[in-house]
């Protein structure tokens, strides 16, 4: 298994929108370039901005590779827009990029 980080910066007021726009484009990605899905993690920065961590995996980084070349392009225009519009700052590449050695998830 492969995993990848990426983080944003949510503009204040914008948490759900963005938040929902990051669930339906993870379905979608998920849908359209094997991804296993993702987590999404909520951190109140020191200066009281919210950042989120998105937290990725893929069955292998060949399969990531190939969505991360294809920018993660979804037809879903709306979808992109909200999550775009409720974003301040982030970066296109990611935050980490892993390969997992060891899992004691409790999936259940």
């Amino acid at each position: 298994m492969f995993v990848a980080a990426y983080w944003w910066e949510v503009r204040p007021g914008k948490e759900e929108q963005f938040r929902a726009a990051w669930r339906r484009g993870t379905e979608l990605i998920r849908e359209k370039y094997g991804s296993l899905g993702s987590r999404l993690h909520r951190d109140v920065r020191a200066e009281g901005h919210i950042r989120f961590i998105g937290v990725a995996e893929w069955p292998d980084r060949a399969t990531w590779q190939r969505a991360f070349d294809a920018r993660m392009v979804y037809d879903d225009p709306a979808t992109r827009r909200a999550f775009t519009d409720a974003i301040s700052d982030w970066s296109e590449e990611p935050l980490l990029l892993m390969e997992v050695t060891d899992d004691l998830l409790d999936r259940a």
